[in-house]
């Protein structure tokens, strides 16, 4: 049965969509929107469907593509629920740690460097990276690509302000990454209870859209991060945009993915060498 015909069941106020369903709504949206979904895993993708048809008391299938496909302002919603946008200031200490370390004393050597956070969000990763190249006197000459799909989020990163609660329990976090000031040197308050990061963090950071699943490579870098994005991938999708790290880094260029990504299972491992198999940096050898 089509999926205009509403195959998708209604149980006790969640919408469960089979895979006909999913596929045509998958494929249209690529076609009307751009944005292919298609090879996002399962069942992390489905859990998400259904609760933003569960938010917008969507009860089919066949109205939940309706009306995606005729409303973009609801699809911008959609497109904001079904990209997984947690993030923080110095998430997992020991990672900035290990690419103070490690990666930093490397890319040092290079007169002019470009770093990829792939999977943004709101920022506050990026931030936390171009506070550790200040501090290590990398942040001049240092270009920091940061590329998110969706739209939304990426306008908070370019505005870079933040409520103030999360950021007041950052700082051991920063402290833990081997930092040597106060966090709070690098923000301070704004307008309507919020905080904004320093001016001079965003003078070499450059945010834009990008879409992994079918954007290609855009520059040459020394370093990319991209930290537990490639979870919410299939294996084919995750080999397709392993792939395009790959071409889109120098030789000797760093990978760094998130703690349960790894390049174990990819065809292209031996072309890196492990530069911390616990944070899961990686060194393009080939």
């Amino acid at each position: 049965m089509a999926a205009d015909a509403g195959v998708a069941a209604i149980i006790t106020g969640t919408m469960n969509v089979d895979e006909i369903s999913k596929k045509s709504l998958l494929n249209k949206i690529h076609a009307s929107y751009g944005y292919d979904f298609t090879g996002y895993a399962g069942g992390s993708l489905d859990r998400r469907i259904s609760r933003f048809a569960d938010l917008w008391n969507i009860s089919t299938a066949g109205d939940l593509e309706h009306r995606l496909l005729n409303d973009s302002v609801l699809f911008e919603d959609f497109l904001l629920k079904i990209t997984v946008n947690v993030t923080e200031m110095f998430r997992n200490p020991s990672f900035y740690k290990s690419i103070r370390e490690k990666v930093f004393p490397a890319i040092a050597t290079y007169p002019f460097r470009r770093i990829w956070h792939a999977g943004c969000s709101t920022g506050e990763e990026v931030y936390s990276m171009a506070v550790l190249l200040k501090e290590n006197n990398l942040y001049d000459h240092t270009r920091i690509y940061a590329t998110d799909i969706n739209a939304r989020v990426l306008e908070t990163a370019v505005k870079a302000e933040y409520k103030p609660y999360p950021f007041h329990s950052y700082n051991e976090k920063y402290l833990d990454s081997g930092g040597m000031r106060k966090l709070d040197d690098y923000y301070e308050p704004h307008g309507s209870g919020r905080i904004k990061m320093d001016n001079s963090l965003g003078t070499n950071i450059t945010f834009s859209p990008h879409n992994l699943a079918s954007d290609s490579t855009f520059n040459e870098f020394n370093l990319i991060v991209c930290r537990n994005v490639l979870i919410y991938f299939n294996t084919g999708l995750q080999e397709k945009v392993l792939g395009l790290f790959c071409d889109s880094l120098c030789n000797f260029g760093f990978l760094a993915l998130g703690s349960k990504e790894n390049m174990l299972l990819s065809s292209l491992q031996d072309r890196f060498e492990v530069v911390d198999k616990h944070e899961k940096i990686y060194r393009k050898i080939a």
